[in-house]
């Protein structure tokens, strides 16, 4: 019973590991300009990000090895130094971009601009990271998520084509603006592909001391709580396609995209945007802000974890201290949320090769995960996710400036 709550819990949970402003821009985007089109990237994007984080939690339930902690010790410092510094500065942008979603979500709903909320938010995500611990992170502010559902909602509401939905599980190429099509392509799969789930995912299993024990546990929470995220993403571009495109209004505010719940829910749709939009910001930036320490902490060998007392671990919350009040300057300077996102997330596209490249070595080495090695199925898709790593860092930057 207690392992059946585990798997409940860590599916609804997942949604605020798995829905950010990166899935819930970039989804919208899609939607709003592409219709259903888009809808393979999401699909694509969600079985691969299912495969790596169970491949993460489970090297940290047998080998009690985080992510980080193993390609350090697997390649040594030298190798890790080059994706470490690449997260670093990719969860910089993330975060700025995840305070912005939550300051612009505050916007929608007092009309005060976003700027003046970047350092109240930042103030808010450090007290609670300081003072909390990291069942109250993963568990009480993530189960807020479930208000994102309303997208699931809505698409039931309005009844869209399933011959429409299943013509678009194929890649086609759209006639015109083909350029930003394929941008878009990229900024989905780095939206969803985000390193930083996977160092943050096997450091929460360490933090809840995993063993061989909660195998099975990792393979249900990692499969069915990134296909409910999913869903939840999915109804986005959805919703978006059907309310948005058909009047000609492209997302390019986080203002155009409130409206695609309007038609259905009325005033009440604008609100559950905004709370939506807020909430999963929220969370994902707690997340962020926590990966960015374990990874630093976890890579020079220091004290890390949520659970301890800062005094216990003080270069740990030095480290998410500092990083939460820069980001947040994104937000005072006044970078527009929703570029700083779509640009963010084609970043992450770049520094996704020497993230993935490990796991073929670590998922198949005896001295981490001994019998619960790899299988072919496993390594075909992370082979296949390697190749299409490397094909996205190559065309993210020319798609950045071209199409984006």
């Amino acid at each position: 019973m207690k392992k059946i709550f585990e798997i409940a819990l860590g599916i609804v949970t997942s949604i605020g590991g798995f829905l950010d402003v990166g899935a819930i821009a970039t989804s919208a985007e899609a939607g709003s300009i592409f219709g259903f089109q888009l809808i393979w990237a999401i699909i694509l994007g969600t079985i691969c990000v299912i495969a790596l984080v169970e491949m993460s939690g489970r090297l940290a339930a047998v080998s009690k090895h985080t992510l980080a902690a193993a390609v350090r010790e697997r390649f040594g410092f030298n190798f890790f130094i080059i994706p470490l510094l690449a997260e670093i500065f990719v969860d910089f942008l993330v975060l700025g971009a995840e305070i912005g979603g939550v300051c612009v979500a505050l916007q929608l709903l007092t009309g005060i601009s976003f700027q003046f909320y970047a350092l109240p938010v930042a103030l808010a995500l450090w007290l609670l990271i300081w003072y909390s611990n990291f069942g109250v992170i993963e568990n009480g502010v993530s189960l807020l998520g479930l208000i994102t559902l309303v997208f699931v909602v809505v698409t039931c509401k309005l009844h869209p084509s399933l011959t429409e939905i299943g013509s678009s599980l194929l890649p086609s190429l759209p006639r015109e603006d083909t350029a930003h099509y394929l941008f878009l392509v990229v900024s989905i799969l780095g939206a969803l592909i985000s390193p930083y789930l996977f160092y943050f995912y096997s450091s929460g299993a360490v933090e809840d001391k995993w063993d061989e024990g909660h195998i099975g546990v990792n393979r249900a929470v990692a499969t069915l709580g990134m296909s409910f995220g999913s869903i939840v993403s999915l109804g986005v571009l959805i919703v978006a396609a059907m309310i948005l495109k058909p009047k000609g209004i492209q997302v390019d505010s986080y203002e155009q995209a409130a409206l695609m719940l309007t038609e259905t829910l009325g005033y009440w749709g604008f609100v559950l945007f905004a709370l939506s939009l807020g909430i999963a910001c929220f969370g994902a930036a707690l997340e962020v802000s926590l990966d960015t320490a374990y990874i630093v902490a976890q890579t020079f060998g220091w004290n890390w974890g949520e659970s301890l007392k800062p005094k216990d671990a003080a270069r740990f919350s030095l480290v998410y201290t500092v990083f939460i009040f820069l980001a947040s300057l994104l937000m005072v300077f006044g970078i527009d949320p929703l570029q700083l996102t779509l640009f963010s997330m084609a970043i992450t596209a770049v520094i996704l090769p020497p993230v993935i490249v490990p796991f073929l070595v670590l998922m198949n080495d005896k001295l981490y995960v001994g019998k619960y090695r790899n299988g072919w199925i496993s390594n075909a898709i992370i082979i296949f996710t390697m190749g299409l790593a490397f094909i996205l860092a190559i065309v993210a930057i020319p798609l950045e400036i071209i199409g984006g």
